[in-house]
């Protein structure tokens, strides 16, 4: 009888779990968040918004972008979910996101939304370029510590530098578009012309470059900022530098795919996004973050890094994109990785 039972609540608890998941909406979010983020991102979501499912599909910048624009005409993604402004302004663009103001995002910094009504896309966190200075091969190099951009011209430094390529990495896009910014045009394309003999590689992910310097591999990195802290704080040999001569910067944010199948279920994501809940889970990776009213609790972050951020224009940066991706490819592309 007692085996009878069991085989009874066995059975039982087999189909309240097939009928739970059943009920669940499987939503399909591209990304391009950091790896480690993707499990307490998707655990904080499926307890916040009952009966979803989160699938990932995770790529850097520049290739999540290229998919989501290759799949236009026959969407396979329901919603973004940590990508660059940048693109998202482009998808924007081309007319590729669903209006939709999620509740509470009228509470988020007004530079961190969208100007549109309703909104296309609502803001996570912020990110600034940043140098990884490895201390040791600084000393074995005699390299000296950088505090502005130009410093990196130095001939010591020549093949001590790597940094992201910014065709397929929006860290690399946002440093770029931070020395136009900060210097103007021609001589930020002077600049880079010059920091271009002392790069040794361009990666095609924004945080391998400071994973390269604080494995010794390199005397300098060119990564972003929370990348830098993360691995500081793990015992890296590194000191973390926001150039005093003005940084670029980028927004991460959430938006949903029109032509998504699943538009209820998106919107019940996106309002999670915006809330202080899913900010407090955005200040465990991220300093400046787009609800006023959330926490970060990243430690050793670089003191007085917002009054670097340079005056950005991310609508007509965002228009240039492809044009200064050109420009920048004819140039400097010839040091690239291989591409996986």
């Amino acid at each position: 009888m007692r085996r009878i039972l069991l085989a009874v609540v066995a059975a039982i608890g087999l189909c309240a779990t097939q009928a739970e998941a059943q009920q669940r909406t499987r939503l399909t979010v591209y990304t391009a968040l950091e790896n480690e983020q993707l499990a307490p991102f998707k655990a904080a979501a499926e307890r916040a918004v009952p009966g979803i499912e989160i699938a990932w599909v995770r790529d850097s910048t520049g290739v999540i972008t290229a998919r989501l624009i290759a799949e236009r005409a026959n969407p396979r993604a329901d919603v973004i979910w940590g990508l660059s402004v940048f693109s998202l302004l482009q998808l924007e663009a081309a007319d590729m996101l669903e209006p939709y103001t999620p509740a509470g995002a009228e509470a988020l910094r007004p530079n961190f939304r969208s100007a549109r009504t309703p909104m296309t896309w609502t803001g996570m966190d912020a990110f600034v370029s940043a140098i990884c200075f490895n201390r040791v091969v600084a000393g074995q190099r005699n390299l000296p510590r950088p505090t502005v951009w130009t410093d990196l011209l130095n001939p010591a430094f020549r093949g001590q530098v790597v940094m992201p390529n910014p065709a397929s990495s929006g860290t690399g896009f946002l440093t770029i578009a931070g020395w136009i910014g900060a210097m103007g045009e021609a001589p930020a394309w002077a600049f880079m012309d010059r920091l271009h003999e002392n790069v040794q590689t361009y990666t095609h992910s924004g945080s391998a470059p400071c994973n390269n310097a604080a494995r010794g591999e390199y005397g300098a990195g060119l990564s972003f900022d929370m990348r830098s802290v993360a691995l500081r704080n793990q015992g890296a040999p590194i000191d973390v530098i926001v150039p005093t001569d003005g940084v670029g910067f980028d927004l991460e944010a959430t938006a949903i795919l029109r032509g998504t199948r699943n538009l209820e279920a998106a919107r019940r994501l996106a309002d999670f996004t915006v809330t202080q809940a899913a900010a407090d889970l955005y200040g465990r990776f991220y300093a400046l973050l787009a609800h006023p009213a959330g926490r970060s609790t990243v430690e050793n972050y670089p003191a007085d890094f917002a009054a670097r951020l340079v005056s950005q224009d991310f609508s007509a940066l965002a228009a240039r994109r492809d044009e200064i991706l050109r420009e920048w490819t004819r140039r400097y592309d010839g040091k690239s990785a291989p591409r996986n």
